[in-house]
Parts: structure tokens; sequence; C-alpha cells
């Protein structure tokens, strides 16, 4: 398995790394599988995807994960399906990253994480342009992250 951190195809958010290993262009806008490598004590607050079923598959790593009321903590071999309109957010606990894959279906919504590596944002100062960005790719901002 490639080393996302020196991949040039790779982007940074704040410490995230996110490769889109298979685009909307490549399976007719059917799914997109995005590589993830993320840093102890990451996670986004609590959201809802509008339009995409998403499924996380662990590799490395631990989540607690919050799935519409309901946590639990996934580790490697894990995997964790999302269904579109569901309210979710995850935080990497344990000692070491998390790296995973994220499954959306249907693609498009890795352009959210381009969005957020081109501009630099930082949570919460810059919600309102996350919040932005987030409209565009059909996710609403619905709660903080997990403590």
């Amino acid at each position: 398995m490639k080393d996302l951190t020196t991949d040039p195809a790779s982007i940074d958010w704040n410490g995230v790394i996110y490769k889109t290993i298979l685009g909307p262009d490549e399976s007719g806008g059917a799914m997109s599988i995005v590589d993830s490598l993320s840093p102890v004590g990451s996670g986004p607050p609590r959201h809802i995807h509008h339009a995409e079923d998403e499924v996380f598959v662990m590799i490395t790593g631990s989540y607690r994960v919050w799935i519409a009321g309901r946590e639990r903590i996934a580790g490697p071999g894990d995997s964790m399906f999302i269904p579109r309109g569901t309210e979710h957010t995850f935080k990497v606990v344990g000692d070491e990253p998390s790296r995973h894959l994220v499954i959306l279906t249907p693609g498009g919504f890795e352009g959210f994480f381009a969005d957020m590596a081109a501009g630099q944002y930082v949570i919460p100062r810059d919600m309102a342009a996350i919040g932005d960005a987030a409209r565009r790719h059909n996710m609403s901002f619905t709660g903080p992250p997990l403590d």
C-alpha cells in the first residue's frame, strides 16, 4: 500500500491526507473511493450527506463512531454503512492514525475534500466558508465534533 504522505496525488487538509483512488469520472458517476489517513484526535463535526450513501472500510487505527445517536468503536477490518440522510460523525481514538477507505455512492462528494485542502480551512474558525462548500456538496453540519 502506498504511503499517502509522500504520494503526489494526495491532498492535505490540516493533517488529514486524502487521495481519490476512483473518481466519478471513472465510474460513470456511480461512485468514488477515497483513501484517507487521519491523525489521532481528528474528526468532523456531526453532519448529514443528503445525496450520498457512505461506507468506511477501516485499514489501521480506531474510530469512535456516532451514527444516528448510537456509538461504537471501529478498528481494522471493520466497515460502517451510513445511508444518505443519516446524521453521523467520528473521531480517531487510540495511539495511531486511522487509514480507511471512504466509498461514496453516487460519486462527487470527494470534491469537498479538494475544496477544503485548497482553502486550508480550520474548524471552527472558518465554519462559514466550510458550510458554503458543504452545501455545494449536498452536506449540512448538524452538531459539534465528538469530545
